[in-house]
């Protein structure tokens, strides 16, 4: 089974990082890491890369793909090349899935036409615009073939919800197990409602400066 895991500049490491650890576990799985050219990336802090194997036409049809997100994200959306090659892998995939605003080039390529998802919560309203309906309190959403998480470290649940799907709920479990995935995190929080307004204060101060664009870009068309 070939996972394709799309990369591109600015995007959020752990979005393909998390699946990735995930599903290189599954028996017969072989991940390949596709972009607009084979050669390395950079993430949203520009403080890490990752390297691109394939080129996007060189994968055209992957029996699974895994868009993660990022300030990117919005590239790529608007991007004809991009856009093409969603929407025929999509056309040929037996699961197509994504992480955080990853679900924007899903949205995009037509495979949110109709359909329940999720994205980061900074960004589920955006997803009206195509055509999906947004799902705000739920970490992975399933609908049909298609599988959309929410911020980040949700991208680790969604993918052991794919592993299941494609190999049984033991092969997950033994993934899970592996990557010894036990979340006890030492605050109650993670979500806007129940996160404490001194720690919302925080925020501004660990955005990007891409982030803060599209925060920016993103109030002006609210």
């Amino acid at each position: 089974m070939d996972i394709a895991i799309p990369l591109y500049a600015d995007m959020t490491a752990l979005d393909a990082i998390g699946p990735y650890e995930t599903l290189n576990r599954i028996p017969g799985a072989r991940i390949l890491f596709v972009g607009e050219q084979p050669g390395e990336i950079r993430t949203d802090t520009g403080m890490l890369g990752l390297t691109v194997d394939h080129a996007l036409e060189d994968v055209p049809r992957p029996d699974v793909v895994i868009v993660p997100g990022g300030i990117g994200s919005r590239r790529i959306a608007r991007d004809d090349r991009w856009i093409a090659w969603m929407r025929d892998a999509h056309d040929h995939t037996t699961w197509t899935t994504s992480v955080c605003t990853g679900a924007m080039l899903l949205g995009a390529a037509g495979a949110l036409d109709g359909r329940r998802a999720t994205t980061h919560w900074s960004t589920v309203h955006v997803l009206t615009e195509y055509g999906a309906t947004p799902v705000g309190d739920e970490r992975v959403v399933e609908d049909g073939k298609v599988i959309t998480a929410a911020g980040v470290s949700a991208g680790i649940d969604m993918a052991l919800t794919l592993a299941a799907r494609i190999a049984g709920e033991d092969v997950a479990r033994a993934a899970q197990l592996m990557m010894e995935y036990a979340p006890e995190p030492p605050f109650a929080g993670g979500t806007p409602l129940t996160t404490p307004p001194s720690a919302l204060e925080q925020l501004p101060g660990m955005l990007v400066p891409l982030e803060v664009e599209f925060a920016q870009e993103q109030a002006g068309t609210a």
